[in-house]
């Protein structure tokens, strides 16, 4: 890993990327998502505080956990501006993200737990289908697949006159 001079206070895009381990389209990425900010030099060219590296390792570490990116912004915009944040603000933080993952921890063993029963039921529309159907919301409103198209496909030509040969066009209201 590149070493950073402390006398150097802003980092390029690339040394930025090398020290962080995240590419730079991905740094641009979060910079366009308001997760991170830089300065412009004269020559157009981005610069980024060296706060920035702590910052990146937040939203990536946020990430792995599942965190949305919205949800990230968010936390990022209560702690002030230019400071790295600390052990202390991750703790606050994840903390209060700490239900929301339990609960999808929960979907999931939910999920992982009936996805044997799912396989084989062939129109998923049955009402013991927690995967594509949870307590049969689309049994309530029409038998049948809810996989089926609701206008038949000749109601849509594709390239040629071929029914579904090419994208779909928007229903007429």
């Amino acid at each position: 890993m590149p070493q950073i001079p402390e006398k150097v206070h802003e980092l390029t895009v690339g040394q930025l990327s090398a020290r962080s381990g995240a590419a730079v389209s991905a740094l641009h990425f979060y910079e366009a998502k308001g997760l991170i900010r830089s300065s412009r030099t004269a020559g157009n060219q981005r610069r980024y505080t060296r706060d920035t590296l702590r910052r990146v390792a937040f939203v990536r570490a946020a990430q792995r956990v599942g965190i949305p990116l919205a949800t990230i912004r968010e936390a990022l915009a209560r702690l002030p501006e230019e400071r790295t944040p600390t052990r202390e603000d991750w703790a606050r933080l994840s903390e209060a993200w700490r239900a929301e993952l339990d609960e999808r921890i929960r979907q999931l063993n939910r999920l992982r737990d009936h996805l044997t029963d799912c396989i084989g039921c062939g129109c998923l529309s049955l009402e013991g289908c927690v995967l594509s159907n949870p307590d049969d919301v689309f049994g309530e409103r029409q038998a049948g697949s809810r996989l089926m198209a609701e206008h038949p496909p000749a109601a849509h030509q594709g390239r040629g006159g071929t029914p579904g040969a090419g994208p779909e066009a928007p229903a007429a209201d």
